[in-house]
Order: C-alpha cells, then sequence, then structure tokens
C-alpha cells in the first residue's frame, strides 16, 4: 500500500495595513522568516507574493499543525515589517501593473515568454500534494480523479474581486490564469511512458524546457513522488484549506482502492468536465453542474454530499473524518468568495473586504 503522505503550498497577498493595497517586502519576510521556518518559505514570481510550504506531513492532523504554524509565523514576520498578510484568490483592488517582478533568471524567462500574461498573473492558489510512487497508478488516478475537480473547486472559490470591480464570478483567478498555457484540466494519458512522450514531444520542440511548465488543474509531478492539485483558490482559513486537503487525499485513496479491485469511476472527457469547471468558477457552491451519468444538472451542494459520501469509507482509516466535517460548515456558512461579497453588500468598500480577509486568513490561529 503507498501512504498517501500530504504536502500544502498556499500563496498570500502582502498588503499595506493603511492602503490596503498589495505591496513588495522586497524578500524581507522570506528573509526573515527563513530563520524560524528555513526553506518552508520562499518567493513568488510579484514581489506582493509569499508561498509557503509544509513538510511531508504523515496525515491532515500534522499538514492543519504545519499551515497553522507557518501562516502564524509569515504573519508576525510581516507585522514586525509593518504589513499584513491575506489569504485570498485575488485582491480586491489593486492592479496587478503597479506591482513589482522578483529579480530571477526563472521569473525573468517567464516574463519574456508570456509578456502580459504573466504580469498580470497576480494571483493566489493552493497546491495539495498527495504521495504516491507508483506512477502508472498516479496516471490512471490523475485521468479518473478529473471528474471530481469542478466540485472540490466550488468549495474554494475565494476570488470575486478583479482590480476593484465585482467579476460577477466566484472564482475569477482562474479565469486570469486561463491566458497561460498549459493550464486547465489535461487531457488522458494511456500511463505514465505516454505522459513522457508528450512531456519529451514539447521539450524536443522547445515549448518548455522542462515538465514543471506544464501547470495544469491536476497534474502527476514530474519530479516528486505525488500527485499534485492545482486548481483551487487559497481558502481564506486554515479549516477550508485541510478540508480541501483531506478531500483530495480522500479520492486519491479510494480512486485507488477500485483499481486494485479492477474496478474504476467513468473517465469523462475534458469538453465535459470543463463545463462543470466554468460553473463553479461562475457560481461556486450556489449553481448547478452536470452529473453526466444521469445527464442532467443537479445542484452544487448535492453533488459535493455525494462526494463525500463515495469517499466515506477510506476517511476514518485516513484519520481525517473532523477536517472532512468541515465541508458541511463551508456548505453552510459559504465559501470565501460568498462572504467576501458579503462584507461589500453591508460596506460598501473593498478595503473593509481586505480587512476582513486579513482578518480571516488568521482565524484561529
Amino acid at each position: 500500500m503507498e501512504t498517501f503522505t500530504l504536502g500544502v503550498e498556499e500563496e498570500y497577498m502582502v498588503t499595506d495595513p493603511h492602503t490596503r493595497e498589495l505591496t513588495s517586502h522586497d524578500q524581507k519576510i522570506v528573509e526573515l522568516a527563513s530563520q524560524v521556518i528555513k526553506d518552508s518559505v520562499k518567493a513568488e514570481m510579484h514581489q506582493a507574493v509569499v508561498e509557503v510550504g509544509t513538510g511531508i506531513c504523515k496525515d491532515v492532523t500534522q499538514a492543519y499543525q504545519e499551515i497553522a504554524t507557518l501562516r502564524k509565523v509569515v504573519s508576525e514576520v510581516a507585522g514586525s515589517l509593518g504589513l499584513k498578510i491575506g489569504a485570498s484568490g485575488t485582491h480586491p483592488f489593486s492592479h496587478w501593473s503597479k506591482q513589482l517582478i522578483t529579480p530571477n533568471p526563472r521569473y525573468d524567462e517567464i516574463v519574456q515568454e508570456m509578456q502580459e500574461a504573466a504580469r498580470s498573473n497576480l494571483i493566489f492558489g493552493l497546491h495539495v500534494h498527495v504521495g504516491i510512487k507508483d506512477k502508472n497508478m498516479a496516471i490512471h488516478i490523475q485521468n479518473t480523479v478529473r471528474y471530481f475537480l469542478p466540485h472540490v473547486y466550488a468549495l474554494s472559490c475565494n476570488s470575486p474581486f478583479w482590480e476593484g470591480r465585482n467579476t460577477g464570478f466566484k472564482s475569477f483567478r482562474t479565469k486570469v490564469f486561463d491566458k497561460f498555457p498549459r493550464t486547465g484540466i489535461p487531457d488522458k494519458f494511456d500511463g505514465w511512458d505516454d505522459f513522457k512522450n508528450y512531456v519529451n514531444l514539447l521539450i524536443k520542440t522547445n515549448c518548455i524546457d522542462n515538465a514543471k511548465k506544464i501547470w495544469w488543474d491536476v497534474r502527476v509531478h514530474p519530479f516528486f513522488d505525488t500527485i499534485e492539485f492545482r486548481i483551487c483558490d487559497v481558502p481564506m482559513r486554515v479549516e477550508e484549506t485541510v478540508a480541501i486537503t483531506a478531500v483530495f487525499q480522500a479520492l486519491v485513496v479510494k480512486l485507488y482502492k477500485l483499481r486494485l479491485q479492477n474496478m474504476s469511476f467513468i473517465m469523462y472527457t475534458r469538453a465535459l468536465i470543463n463545463e462543470n469547471k466554468w460553473r463553479a468558477s461562475r457560481y461556486g457552491i450556489d449553481g448547478r453542474l452536470i452529473d453526466f451519468g444521469k445527464q442532467a444538472e443537479l445542484d452544487t451542494r448535492a453533488l459535493i454530499l455525494e462526494l463525500l459520501d463515495f469517499v466515506d469509507d477510506v476517511v476514518d482509516e485516513l484519520g481525517s473524518r473532523n477536517a472532512i466535517n468541515y465541508i458541511r460548515t463551508i456548505l453552510e456558512q459559504g465559501t470565501g468568495a460568498d462572504r467576501q461579497l458579503a462584507v461589500y453588500r453591508e460596506t460598501g468598500s473593498l478595503e473593509k473586504v481586505v480587512d476582513y480577509i486579513t482578518d480571516e486568513t488568521l482565524r484561529g490561529i
């Protein structure tokens, strides 16, 4: 049996507490925080972003402890510099064109190639790694788990605003990221060799120099023994991050066990799954997704509850029952996007929305 370890990466915005605008921290947060949490903190392409990552966690309990610690340390370091951090898929009103790019050959190369698509890519995501060593099994799970990505993505929606406007989307972050190549729902692959042939062709034809420039919503990691889920906005609360992490882990384990029993969930085409991804981005948990088996629209909340039932028999052995139960809290209280919009309706102030985000980022920590 695989051990299905976890690794979680979160990207935070850095703000000026007076103007609430995004601001450069000139890598000082990384420099100071790394003295406490070592290489668990790093710079990102834009200087108004800080990324943190846990170590290899044996279960969601350890993941919760590490994420909470990372948020606490980075927040305290930011505070010592007169700054704040916040967890939201986009900043409600700051404009990307005013933000500085981190000096780094890799980032320079990306900006040179992608131009405005890269400069405007000022977004904040959640990446969840689930450990699995068997690459062919991992490709099978990548193929199969694609169907469930919009369901989990809907739970993470946390970016309704962009450049001072209510976009009408619950997650506008993916609309920004769609400008990059090799993003979104991946195609189906016949196995690890099929995937390697695809990567080698891209390298041979100078599309990419390595497989890390494949930024799909889920990917078998090219260098680590993990499946990496990349579709989600960074959630506002640590409990939301851990609940979503627990769902991804449970999905991997459930699909793994089905495969061992020579069974599988139906694999749907990328074109069909994209219909659900668009709906999740637009409406979050308040819309309707398509049940392709029934060929019918159903309430997103009902399909999420079906998803919880689907993985229920592996949850206790993973020790993630409490973490996954928080999904029901999200369904009751709304996603980060729902709560941002509620604050805006109540106050009419995007500055107040930023205050809410920065407060919620440290809620319970």
